[in-house]
């Protein structure tokens, strides 16, 4: 049977002798060779062989117990006083579990999690994460570990995504973001549909996102009872940019809200099809269409535009007539809800942050990995969000007007 080789104690006051030596010498108090590491290490490995004593005086009042300790495994864990071998006990049924520092656990210091999963969050890479706590704290942390504490927010953004929502959002923005992802050994776009609402207070919130495998009505009616589910029960205005299949979904689920299509996507569109030499004077003819005063005055334009522009750009013309119904819903409120919804620049100024968290990746490793980095964003972004939109008091007692009886506000009108 091999004899384990018995540890010397630990002198207390060499090591201090030796502290305050280091110290005048100038000596690093904390690192890889720092001054308190070598306590560090004691302290560990005391606590640790107290447990297994606990653990093993459990096994023996069990009957028949053949349990035994079986010598001792070594890694090497990063701490706040740096980096060092640590050895913890074994025993042979392999039921030991430490509590102090646990299977397969190499960092110790508690708050590098939070390091890390901010600096993620800031988009760094994994390697300049390690780079960063390596010079910043000698820590030596592999993309294998830092993989694994960003994995620890799956569950997170899971939890996140399916929490309850309020009942009543009197305006709700969705728009897409498209990503490139690697699958199945290939890289393939994705698109991130984000739903931005606008709750009774005048405060933005992130509602989810969610991933269009492919875009159509089945798609868009399980995001909408998914917000059904998690508590929504009416939207007075969702302002969308022509998303396909949306409008018949949502006609399903909220049979009472109104659709607006976003009007500058209307026209980004119409310009693709209209020739350059054109387009100076075909958006100063589309501009007395948009920016009439009222919804009669705008469909009056619209004609004129027809007469004008139909013979050389039918399809464009088409496209405004045949989205007609949900591009002119604004025109029947003041001008701040106009300003407000005619188009979705509320959640494109959000993408345009996000956009500032995920710019240095060409390609995310897989669609967790856009999730974690995406989820990371909106927590950073919606940190700012501490105030309502300007001028809510006034738009949101005008909403209680125009849907009267929707909103629950505690007024009487």
């Amino acid at each position: 049977m091999k004899i384990e080789k018995e540890k010397p104690s630990f002198d207390f006051e060499v090591f201090k002798n030796q502290a305050i030596a280091d110290m005048k010498a100038g000596k690093s108090l904390l690192g890889k060779e720092g001054i308190f590491t070598p306590l560090m290490k004691e302290f560990l490995e005391a606590a640790l062989e107290g447990e297994m004593n606990s653990h093993m005086a459990d096994c023996q009042e069990e009957p028949e117990h053949r349990n035994r300790r079986n010598g001792k495994s070594s890694k090497t864990v990063q701490s706040p006083m740096g980096a060092f071998e640590l050895e913890t006990p074994r025993d042979r049924e392999g039921s030991f579990e430490p509590q102090i520092v646990r299977k397969r656990q190499t960092v110790l210091n508690a708050s590098l999690d939070n390091k890390i999963l901010g600096l993620y969050g800031l988009g760094m890479s994994y390697q300049d994460i390690a780079s960063h706590l390596k010079e910043m704290y000698d820590f030596d942390v592999s993309p294998g570990t830092i993989s694994a504490v960003t994995d620890k927010l799956l569950p997170v953004i899971t939890e996140w995504r399916s929490r309850p929502l309020e009942a009543i959002y009197p305006i709700l923005f969705l728009d897409g973001m498209y990503f490139k992802s690697r699958e199945n050994g290939r890289v393939i776009t994705k698109v991130i549909y984000n739903i931005l609402g606008i709750n009774q207070e005048g405060y933005k919130d992130i509602l989810g996102f969610y991933v269009a495998e492919s875009e159509g009505a089945n798609f868009w009616l399980g995001v909408l009872n998914d917000l059904k589910q998690r508590g929504v029960q009416d939207v007075l205005i969702a302002c969308v940019d022509g998303l396909t299949g949306f409008p018949e979904a949502i006609k399903g689920v909220f049979p009472r809200t109104e659709i607006q299509l976003c009007i500058v996507h209307q026209i980004r569109n119409s310009l693709r099809y209209v020739a350059s030499k054109n387009q100076k004077e075909f958006i100063k003819d589309l501009k007395e269409v948009y920016q009439a005063s009222s919804k009669d005055v705008a469909e009056y334009n619209l004609l004129k535009l027809e007469e004008k522009w139909s013979e050389k750009y039918p399809m464009v013309i088409k496209s405004w007539q045949s989205n007609w119904e949900h591009l002119s819903h604004y025109f029947q409120y003041s001008g701040d809800i106009r300003r407000l919804i005619y188009t979705t620049n509320a959640i494109e100024g959000f993408h345009r942050q996000v956009r500032k968290f995920t710019k240095t990746k060409g390609a995310f490793t897989s669609e967790s990995a856009l999730f974690k980095l995406v989820y990371c964003a909106c927590q950073k972004i919606a940190e700012k969000w501490t105030a309502p939109l300007q001028n809510w008091a006034l738009t949101i007692s005008q909403l209680h007007i125009y849907f009267e009886g929707r909103l629950n506000l505690g007024l009487s009108v």
